[in-house]
């Protein structure tokens, strides 16, 4: 079977960053008052930008699939343009459209040639199916080369006017009008943009990324969903889909907003993460100390202490300096994060041949879980 390197890394970050205090000029605010928890939140998950694919008059600049094309256009140069693309594979957990899926909504921007695509959904862990979709058809043999990107465009889903039908519903049941926490915390939390890499079977100068191994880990089976859209969770932790609604109660219940079960975040996110990278060091005979660069893709710096404890308990410790992570300037831009983080190292001059690289992108949603190994080839 034949080797598959990572030859180029590219992205698209949307228009200009957005500081902390000009989030809500941004987002706008709910029932026109500033949120309780917007100032508790930034604390704990150390963002200081993000990006967002609007304006301060909320209107549209790019759409999901525009920003992944405009990442993917950055990976043409010498030896690589769009005609030379064979295979298509992204993904992400916020599309444009339920039909048709959003390969195919890039594929349509790109206007390059006819070829295989793949569409990758879920949440975080999204971007790395898309990989590994490229990677075992270049490993295989089935293509010779493959473009695989992660992007996400939630912004849009947090603008205030999306949460006002909800409120407005509270009124006049007469209950607080206060948007709950599981729905207002993460319109402080999630960010725009895209990344994207080339697969080839052979490296391309000056440095490529050879990559050794992908895993992935889902516990579905015994812990029930944390993060939704689309849906209400019932008491009995099973969720209800908006197509079982009403269409008035999908605004009087704002169904379409992303949630999260944080009791549950806290007491699962770290635990299985550990158990699972241990699980995969392990199985390809790998030591925490042969990592030069751990990335892990985080919500939040509040569980980046936690995650290095869970990781030592487990016996597969890796030392502060080799973390690499650029949260706090890009934001959470869930399936795009890992590829944001791995073009900016690229890119930083700080790699040299023979470097690995463990990838490490958990998600949230039912608790998946997925790694990678990279090692650095110089050309």
């Amino acid at each position: 079977m034949a080797e598959v390197y990572i030859t180029r890394a590219a992205k698209f970050l949307p228009n200009d960053p957005v500081t902390n205090d000009e989030m809500e000029d941004y987002l706008g605010l709910v029932n026109n008052a500033a949120s309780r928890a917007k100032r508790i939140v930034l604390r704990n998950n150390g963002i200081k930008t993000r990006y967002y694919s609007f304006d301060k008059s909320g209107v549209s600049t790019h759409t999901n699939a525009q920003l992944t094309a405009k990442a993917i256009e950055g990976l043409y140069g010498e030896g690589f343009g769009p005609d030379d693309m064979e295979l298509l594979s992204c993904g992400t957990s916020s599309p444009d459209t339920l039909m048709p899926s959003h390969t195919v909504l890039v594929h349509g921007f790109l206007k390059n040639r006819n070829l295989e695509v793949n569409c990758a959904s879920g949440n975080c862990c999204a971007g790395m199916n898309a990989l590994k979709f490229g990677y075992l058809s270049v490993k295989s043999g089935q293509s010779r080369n493959a473009v695989c990107a992660g992007s996400e465009r939630t912004s849009s889903w947090m603008l205030a006017d999306k949460f006002n039908a909800e409120i407005q519903n509270l009124e006049k049941l007469e209950e607080q009008p206060i948007l709950a926490f599981k729905k207002d915390f993460l319109r402080f939390m999630l960010s725009d943009g895209a990344g994207a890499f080339l697969l080839e079977d052979a490296p391309r100068g000056p440095l490529s990324l050879k990559i050794e191994w992908m895993e992935g880990y889902s516990y579905a089976h015994e812990l029930e969903t944390c993060m939704y859209a689309g849906a209400e969770k019932q008491e009995d932790g099973n969720v209800r889909p908006w197509s079982e609604y009403d269409p008035q109660e999908w605004l009087n219940q704002s169904v379409f907003a992303i949630k999260q079960d944080t009791r549950l975040l806290d007491q699962y996110i770290l635990v299985k993460g550990a158990e699972s990278l241990k699980m995969a060091i392990d199985k390809h005979g790998l030591a925490s100390s042969e990592i030069d660069y751990f990335l892990p893709h985080v919500s939040s710096h509040y569980f980046v202490s936690g995650l290095a404890q869970a990781l030592e308990e487990r016996g597969a410790g890796i030392p502060a300096e080799n973390w690499f992570m650029n949260l706090d300037r890009v934001g959470n831009v869930g399936a795009g994060s890992i590829y944001l983080v791995v073009e900016e190292l690229l890119a930083s001059g700080k790699l040299k041949e023979g470097d690995k690289l463990l990838l490490s992108v958990p998600e949230s949603a039912r608790f998946s879980y997925t790694y990678a190994l990279l090692t650095v080839v110089s050309v």
